[in-house]
């Protein structure tokens, strides 16, 4: 919103703020279907001089009762629509998702992420998985302890989005060298799991 605002003049983004700062209280929001304004103060101001503190003798007398159930009520409305749009973004982001858990015992090839295993990802040519290692320990449904070599040099915890099953000595290693397009980010290397963190 500063940036739209400010456009050239970047040297009054000060001046801007209040501004920017009361038309985004101001404005209602897709998850709660309301202001932040009114979650807060339990109205809509009209303009900013509607948020300064009046003397009491020039204060509106209302009733502190009904003034607390109409908050209360506020309130939790707000938490309904919120919980009614997280669960509504959770159904939208796992569509094509399988949600795969390992147990202890399990072999799973690792995915070796760029910042995590810097010397194994120098070149685009060099393999993006490693293993097959074995799950010594379930944290979660999302986070797993690997029989990872010492010399890894790493944190042996990893999240399930980097752990693929192994099916066997069959099958290939997961290298992703010759399928993902040059340039791709590891982010949008995708094994159809859950990517909650742990």
């Amino acid at each position: 919103m500063l940036r739209a605002v400010l456009d050239k003049n970047l040297k009054h983004w000060e001046d801007c703020l209040p501004h920017v700062e009361f038309a985004y209280n101001h404005a209602t929001h897709s998850s709660t279907k309301t202001c932040p304004f009114q979650i807060v103060y339990g109205y809509i101001p009209r303009a900013p001089i509607d948020l300064f503190a009046l003397d009491a003798a020039d204060a509106p007398h209302i009733d502190a009762a009904a003034h607390v159930d109409h908050m209360i009520t506020l309130h939790e409305q707000t938490q309904q629509n919120i919980a009614a749009a997280n669960a509504k973004y959770q159904v939208a982001g796992s569509k094509g998702r399988k949600h795969v858990t390992f147990e202890p015992g399990d072999m799973v090839w690792l995915h070796l992420r760029k910042d995590r295993f810097p010397t194994l990802r120098r070149s685009k040519l060099m393999p993006r998985a490693a293993g097959p290692f074995k799950v010594l320990t379930k944290i979660n449904d999302n986070a797993y302890i690997l029989d990872l070599p010492a010399e890894f040099g790493v944190s042996t915890s990893f999240n399930v989005a980097d752990l693929k099953p192994y099916v066997g000595e069959d099958e290939e290693l997961p290298s992703r060298t010759t399928s993902v397009s040059e340039g791709e980010d590891d982010e949008d290397i995708n094994y159809n799991t859950s990517t909650s963190t742990p």
